[in-house]
């Protein structure tokens, strides 16, 4: 359920200010015709992305379980390209009373160096393909925010792969491992294409 904004503590307002920036920013990438990765006929029509309204009840906190000796692997995408990936850690939350687990990778491949610190967690939930894209969605996860074997996990954030938007992107699939068995009404929703 949703906090009532009147009983607000200033943390929360804080963190919903945080996720709304998230949102903001999001959406400015897709309004950008310098950015945006839309194709004309629906950039045209374009008027913002469709969010679930933002629930702290879908900001947890996963006890992260660092994973050093795992085997880089190629990780199936949407095209033919196999990027390089490690298996960085396991993250364990409960959700209403069931323990959860995913697993949390480290792109391998040069990246810029703002993106060291991102981990990559890639999911697919109850809601793939009925209210979220069905190809499942991403959350950033820094290393930085990783303290005494915790990180929150912040599903407000999740934000769509690329060929959510436009079939010319190449996407990581996430894991049959990564597969929740739970609906995850938060963070963006699907993407509607022009008719």
């Amino acid at each position: 359920m949703c906090i009532p904004l009147g009983v607000l503590s200033q943390d929360n307002e804080k963190i919903i200010a945080e996720i709304e920036t998230v949102q903001q920013q999001l959406n400015a990438h897709y309004t950008n015709p310098e950015t945006t990765v839309l194709k004309p006929e629906d950039f045209e029509k374009f008027e913002g992305l469709e969010f679930y309204p933002i629930a702290l009840e879908y900001r947890v906190e996963a006890t992260f379980v660092r994973t050093p000796d795992e085997e880089p692997f190629y990780m199936p995408t949407t095209t033919e390209r196999l990027p390089l990936y490690v298996k960085y850690g396991e993250l364990f939350f409960t959700w209403e009373g069931k323990q959860h687990q995913l697993d949390i990778f480290e792109n391998l491949e040069p990246k810029k160096e703002e993106y060291k610190d991102y981990l990559f967690l890639p999911i697919t939930d109850l809601t793939s393909g009925d209210g979220s894209y069905g190809g499942g969605r991403y959350l950033d996860v820094k290393k930085s925010e990783v303290a005494q074997g915790k990180v929150v996990l912040d599903f407000n954030k999740l934000y769509n792969p690329y060929c959510a938007y436009n079939e010319k992107y190449s996407c990581p699939i996430p894991p049959a491992q990564n597969d929740l068995p739970i609906r995850i009404e938060a963070g963006v929703k699907d993407f509607f294409k022009a008719e």
